[in-house]
């Protein structure tokens, strides 16, 4: 009963941050005038152009089509391979590119945006939609793609933070920190987001493409000085680079994050009859040491207790096996949450995709080593390997496997404890 009170948690969460619905209540439209993000669009004159970036950038910009229809003059929406829906409008170009690491897509899609952004007036008006996974999907890097990739795949295996991996992208892209916000002058921009970063900082959402950049070319040198990321020709170009000096005014409106997916699971939990709180929706850190954090406060729950936390950790690389932050996050529980009895630690990415798996998650309890064990599997030894989607794809009911949800807003952590109040 308890794998299925996580299906709904999850169903509810998600349902929360649908982009689509998200999306649609933030816009107001009379037929001429637009209301978005405190800020009147009057779309008697000039054109209207709307332009989705991230894995949440088809349903964010459909619901756009949807209100403003034959107001939007030209559309591109940016998302990510593996995904099938377009935009289902005459005017809109649908583009589908690589992630986590960039590739030619990516560029293309960069060039097409750019090329759209090309010659605008200040009767214009152009509505950003941005949502997690932006940074890879749209890119125009200042070095070679290769040297690109090589960095993107560096930065993700040190455990920085996406905060100082922004940081980093900001100065060697000529989308990110500003750069869309100044190519779309002189025309008026506005910016709905879907925020995937904890705190919701608007400048390091999908790497702030649409807002003035507040960090240096000096600040994305000392990121790759402290994670130990050697690349010549990144290290070359940041020490001669000028750090962007953009100044422009950009409105900006969060539409969706954690804090809403968690509270429509916190609700959720209640309506199944669980003591449901919220305890913390900013965990950052190693992934195994969070682990073990949760396995810790899960023994310290109470009888049909759910706690929900959430936030967003990273894994340093020691290993060759195949896995992901919230897989290895629920393997690191396992092991000190061994012999406990009615407690279920879950794990969960909300765009449906835990690093390079299939898996969005996985759910582990006191009996999970057991079975393990009795399957020949080592716990400890996967973990050592960072192979926690191979530990979890020989034991069943572990593996939390959805699919692409189309949405994305960080990762949520539940702890059950299944025992019944006396």
């Amino acid at each position: 009963m308890s794998h299925e009170h996580i299906k709904q948690l999850i169903t509810a969460a998600v349902a929360a941050v649908n982009p689509y619905t998200c999306t649609q209540r933030a816009l107001s439209f009379d037929g001429n005038r637009l209301q978005v993000a405190n800020n009147t669009f009057d779309l008697t004159n000039g054109n209207l152009y709307v332009i989705a970036i991230g894995k949440a950038a088809v349903p964010m910009a459909q619901a756009a089509v949807d209100l403003l229809g034959s107001k939007i003059g030209a559309g591109i929406a940016v998302t990510k391979q593996g995904q099938t829906s377009k935009v289902e409008h005459d005017s809109f170009t649908t583009h589908f590119a690589a992630h986590p690491v960039p590739d030619d897509s990516s560029v293309k899609a960069a060039t097409a945006v750019f090329d759209l952004l090309t010659n605008l007036a200040t009767s214009d008006h152009v509505v950003f939609l941005i949502s997690g996974g932006a940074s890879a999907l749209c890119t125009y890097p200042l070095i070679e793609l290769d040297e690109w990739q090589a960095l993107s795949k560096a930065l993700l295996a040190s455990g920085c933070p996406i905060q100082a991996f922004n940081t980093v992208r900001k100065q060697l892209d000529e989308i990110k920190g500003g750069g869309l916000g100044v190519a779309a002058a002189p025309a008026k921009i506005v910016t709905l987001i879907l925020s995937d970063v904890l705190g919701n900082p608007v400048d390091m959402i999908g790497s702030g493409p649409t807002v003035p950049n507040p960090q240096t070319a000096a600040d994305a040198l000392r990121i790759l000085n402290k994670y130990g990321i050697e690349n010549a020709t990144a290290q070359q170009v940041l020490e001669r680079l000028d750090s962007k000096p953009y100044q422009f005014k950009s409105p900006v409106a969060i539409i969706g994050d954690l804090s809403l997916a968690a509270t429509a699971a916190q609700q959720k939990a209640a309506d199944l009859g669980y003591d449901s709180q919220i305890i913390d929706l900013n965990l950052t850190g190693e992934a195994q040491k969070v682990g073990r954090d949760m396995a810790q406060l899960a023994r310290n729950t109470k009888p049909n207790q759910c706690l929900i936390l959430g936030g967003e950790t990273t894994v340093t690389l020691q290993g060759d096996g195949v896995g992901g932050r919230n897989q290895e996050l629920a393997l690191a529980a396992a092991i000190p949450l061994s012999g406990a009895k009615h407690l279920l630690i879950a794990t969960y990415a909300t765009d449906g995709d835990d690093g390079p798996t299939p898996a969005a998650g996985a759910q582990v309890t006191g009996d999970t080593v057991r079975l393990a064990h009795q399957a020949g599997i080592s716990a400890a030894d996967a973990l050592s390997k960072n192979d926690s989607y191979t530990f979890f794809s020989q034991l069943p009911d572990h593996h939390i496997i959805t699919g692409q949800t189309g949405t994305n807003v960080n990762d949520l952590v539940f702890i059950l404890n299944r025992k019944q109040v006396a």
